[in-house]
C-alpha cells in the first residue's frame, strides 16, 4: 500500500456522513485508515481492476507473484564454465605434485632449482611410463647413498605438509625413460644409444656430451628390460648416476614401475623457463616398438572429471527452474479475476 495517515478524513471535503454534515472538529475513530488519495471512479474506493493499490489480489494477503522464468542457457554457460575450471583446478591441485630439481643430471632440459609439475593421476588408471618421458621415481635401491639430505625452507615444509611438494624424508630422482619392459638397450663406444637395434637421435643430450660414455664403470652395456621395469638415463650423460651405474643393485639398474611417482609434464618455475616436457620425436620412429596411447588419452582426465561433475549441477538447476515456474504461474493467474 502507499503511505497511510492515521485519523485522516474519509471521502471528499464537504461530503455528508449518513445525511449529517461532518463537524469540523470531528475525527474518525482510532484505527480507521485511508489511502490518503482520491477514490477510484468506481465510487467504492477500490481500483477498477479489482486489485489493491499495493498490487496484491483483493481478498488475499499474498504478495505479488514473481516471474518464474529460468535463466537462458547462454546466461548460465559462463557460470558452468567457471565451475568446471574451479573443479579442474582442485583436481589438479591434489593429483599433480611439484618437485624441485636438486642436481644437474637432466641439463639442459632441466636446470638445478627448476620446479616441475608431475602428473600423478595417470598411474592410478594403470598407465605405465613410455619411452622418452621424463619421470620422477622413488629411490629403487639406495641410489642416493652419500648424497646430502635436503634442508627445506619454511615454505617448502608447508607445501610438503599439504601434499603439494614431497617431504624432505622422501628420496626421489628424476630421469628420462629410455627403455620399457621387453626393450633391448645398448651403448657401444661413444654411441649412438640404440633401442631394439634402432639408433636414437638425441638432441636433448647436454651439449658436449656423447650419447654413450666410454668407461668400464657401466657406460658400456647391453641390457634387456624385464616386464614391470624401466631403464632410465639423465640428459647430462657424463654427469648422471642413472641405470648405467647402478647395475650392481638388486634390480640390476632397472627401476620398478611401482616406484614411479609420475611423469613430469611442465616446467612451472622460474616463470621465464615455463614450458612443457613432451616426448621427443626420436622415440616415434618406425620399428622402435609400438607405444601405448593410454598415457596421452588420460592426460585430459582432470578436465573430463570436471565436466562430469558439472553435468549434475546443470540438471539440478534446470529441474529447479521448472519447479519454480510450475508453482508461480498458477498464483500469477489467480490474482486476475
Amino acid at each position: 500500500m502507499g503511505d497511510v495517515a492515521v485519523g485522516a478524513r474519509s471521502g471528499h471535503d464537504g461530503e455528508e456522513h449518513r445525511g449529517h454534515p461532518v463537524e469540523g472538529g470531528a475525527r474518525e475513530p482510532e484505527g480507521v485508515m485511508s489511502s490518503g488519495s482520491d477514490a477510484a471512479p468506481g465510487g467504492d474506493g477500490t481500483p477498477e481492476d479489482g486489485q489493491r493499490a499495493g498490487g496484491g489480489a483483493v481478498g488475499t494477503d499474498e504478495p505479488p507473484a514473481r516471474s518464474g522464468k529460468p535463466r537462458s542457457f547462454w546466461k548460465e554457460l559462463p557460470i558452468l564454465i567457471v565451475i568446471a575450471l574451479v573443479l579442474a583446478l582442485l583436481i589438479k591441485t591434489f593429483l599433480v605434485q611439484a618437485f624441485s630439481i636438486p642436481s644437474d643430471s637432466m641439463q639442459n632440459t632441466l636446470q638445478q632449482g627448476d620446479r616441475v609439475l608431475v602428473d600423478k593421476l595417470t598411474p592410478w588408471f594403470g598407465s605405465e611410463p613410455e619411452r622418452g618421458e621424463v619421470v620422477v621415481f622413488h629411490d629403487p635401491d639406495n641410489w642416493l647413498a652419500g648424497e646430502p639430505a635436503p634442508n627445506p625452507n619454511a615454505v617448502q615444509k608447508v607445501l610438503s605438509w599439504i601434499g603439494l611438494m614431497p617431504s624432505a624424508e622422501e628420496k626421489d630422482l628424476i630421469k628420462r625413460t629410455i627403455g620399457v619392459g621387453g626393450d633391448t638397450v645398448q651403448c657401444k663406444g661413444d654411441g649412438p644409444l640404440t633401442v631394439n637395434g634402432k639408433a636414437l637421435n638425441e638432441p636433448y643430450v647436454y651439449p658436449g656430451n656423447t650419447p654413450c660414455t666410454d668407461d668400464e664403470l657401466g657406460g658400456q652395456f647391453k641390457v634387456k628390460v624385464p616386464k614391470g621395469f624401466i631403464w632410465v638415463m639423465g640428459d647430462h650423460r657424463q654427469n648422471s648416476r642413472d641405470s648405467r651405474y647402478n647395475q650392481s643393485d638388486k634390480n640390476h639398474g632397472m627401476v620398478p614401475v611401482d616406484k614411479v611417482v609420475g611423469r613430469a609434464i611442465v616446467k612451472a618455475w622460474p616463470i621465464n623457463r615455463w614450458g612443457t616436457l613432451p616426448v621427443p620425436d626420436t622415440f616415434d620412429q618406425p620399428g622402435l616398438g609400438r607405444q601405448s596411447t593410454a598415457s596421452a588419452s588420460l592426460t585430459v582426465a582432470p578436465q573430463g572429471v570436471a565436466v562430469a561433475a558439472v553435468l549434475p549441477v546443470v540438471v539440478w538447476r534446470r529441474r529447479r527452474a521448472d519447479r519454480l515456474r510450475s508453482t508461480t504461474e498458477p498464483k500469477a493467474t489467480a490474482g486476475k479475476r
